[in-house]
């Protein structure tokens, strides 16, 4: 729609994690080069952490496109609100592992002769969980005891857990010791500062053909609106441009003022809420909703209520 008008040939603050559009400040060619670094070397467990929206789905990303060019078979799970049978069965389906058999012995053992197999003909095999910290207790210790499977030098199966703060704080608890012991690597991610956001643009804007223009698509003023109002946070510096791009085209307006990325912000009420968590609220909860039982049940149970015959509630009928 305004892309013609401001002179783009596609949208570049699209919020798909595409990993051409990867802005590399030093923090993030630090994770890159060791998530990179990580895998090739056999390091086993790799940890990738930061705030929601800093970028590290892209990253990820940008790591499997990198390892697709080498020899290393890569699973990519990005769905983590799942129990052991279901991890057991993603891994399996990603690694594209027949196994006829719903035992657990037996999916380890074909998942061990593989990882072998693999071994023995020079590959690495890596396995990239996303929004790690959903996990519950019972798949992360699944996940740990994976990396049981090694030889006497080498770890077969290299293992990233990726995730928000709340990753770190749940594999700091006692139940999760073991786990923590075993990360060889840490790797993070981090909001933006003031000279990044308008560097970020900048590329952004760069990538999606805004090249050689003598006049610039947002002012500065308008740059320095949509840092404080998205506290640096990539996705959300998204949401503000891609917002004052629709409505700076709507008004015909070159370059797009700070009034339009205010009006965007109040929209989304990002002048009332702060888009990264607060303070002391990233302490996980060790109670039912962790259980896995809890996770396997409430699927089960969903069903049977929508089966069941529909009550009545008192006011709420048609008309």
């Amino acid at each position: 729609m305004y892309k013609s008008f401001y002179g783009l040939k596609e949208n570049p603050f699209n919020a798909n994690p595409d990993p051409r559009y990867l802005y590399r400040t030093k923090k993030v060619e630090e994770a890159l080069s060791g998530l990179i670094y990580g895998i090739q070397s056999r390091k086993g467990f790799i940890t990738l952490t930061g705030e929601v929206g800093t970028g590290k789905t892209t990253l990820l990303n940008r790591v499997l496109a990198s390892l697709a060019t080498q020899r290393i078979k890569t699973a990519f799970l990005f769905n983590s609100r799942i129990n052991t049978n279901q991890f057991f069965d993603l891994l399996l389906a990603e690694f594209e592992i027949p196994c006829s058999s719903n035992s657990k012995s037996q999916r380890l053992m074909q998942l061990n002769s593989w990882l072998l197999d693999r071994y023995r003909s020079g590959e690495t095999v890596a396995l990239i969980v996303d929004e790690a910290q959903n996990l519950t207790f019972p798949v992360l210790e699944e996940i740990r005891l994976l990396t049981n499977l090694e030889t006497s030098t080498d770890k077969l199966l290299q293992i990233v857990l990726s995730g928000q703060p709340e990753l770190e704080e749940k594999i700091k608890l006692p139940e999760l010791r073991q786990l923590r012991q075993r990360i060889m690597l840490r790797c993070q991610t981090s909001p933006l500062s003031k000279e990044e956001t308008a560097e970020y643009i900048q590329e952004r804007l760069h990538i999606g053909g805004a090249s050689g223009q003598a006049e610039p698509i947002f002012s500065l003023k308008a740059i320095e609106a949509i840092h404080l109002y998205s506290s640096g946070i990539a996705r959300v510096i998204n949401l503000l441009c891609e917002h004052s791009l629709v409505t700076g085209y709507a008004e015909h307006m070159r370059p797009i003022e700070v009034e339009v990325v205010e009006g965007v912000a109040r929209e989304f009420q990002l002048d009332e809420v702060e888009p990264v968590a607060p303070a002391g609220g990233l302490q996980p909860r060790n109670d039912l909703y962790t259980s896995e039982a809890f996770i396997q049940n409430l699927g089960e149970a969903l069903s049977r209520f929508r089966m069941g015959p529909r009550a009545s509630v008192p006011g709420r009928e048609r008309k």
